[in-house]
């Protein structure tokens, strides 16, 4: 197995995923695929039931090389971590890698929200954001998606055509110019390849 060597100079600081309807299956195939070495944090919106507690964490975390938690008020994000919104809360990033919840109002409907997580992102990280929508009912995400392009970042988006609900991914590729559409199978590959700097857009 590689070292963690081949990813010294990583081209982004954090990647933030959105998913929604069929998004269980998804997250495992991609955060099933990375690396334990992947030397980037990962912030994850899936919309979840907020009526009910979750065990989403501890089935992703079974099935990942990568540390795979609820993300808490106050935690510092830390490389190869996974820390994934909480039911009925917002997930967003602040300066200094410290996450913050927020339970204000929905937004297109859901909390947490994709566009809120993205757009925290967006501000914080810039040129160095990597944000990633996946399958999903709706449009979350697509605001989002256009802020993180608006500061320099980048829009990975799973194929619409192979997407097994194709409304998130498919508004993001109407709101935005996303960098790289492709089929779920392919999008860890792509993650690693971006960030340690091998793949180019």
């Amino acid at each position: 197995m590689l070292g963690p060597s081949r990813f010294q100079a990583a081209a982004y600081e954090i990647v933030a995923i959105g998913s929604s309807a069929g998004g269980v299956k998804a997250l495992l195939a991609v955060l099933g695929a990375l690396p334990a070495d992947f030397p980037v944090p990962l912030v994850v919106v899936q919309h979840l039931d907020p009526r009910h507690d979750t065990i989403l964490a501890d089935i992703l975390d079974r099935r990942s090389r990568l540390r795979i938690k609820l993300a808490e008020a106050g935690d510092v994000i830390a490389p190869g971590g996974v820390y994934l919104a909480p039911p009925d809360h917002h997930l967003l990033a602040n300066p200094g890698g410290k996450l913050s919840l927020s339970t204000v109002d929905r937004v297109k409907f859901v909390r947490p929200s994709a566009d809120l997580l993205f757009e925290s992102v967006a501000v914080v990280y810039g040129p160095s954001a990597l944000a990633c929508v996946l399958t999903g009912t709706g449009s979350d995400g697509a605001t989002g998606a256009g802020v993180v392009k608006s500061r320099g970042g980048t829009v990975v988006a799973e194929d619409p055509e192979t997407a097994e609900f194709k409304g998130m991914p498919q508004a993001v590729a109407k709101a935005v110019s996303v960098d790289l559409v492709l089929p779920l199978d392919d999008i860890a590959d792509a993650l690693v390849g971006l960030v340690e700097g091998t793949r180019t857009l």
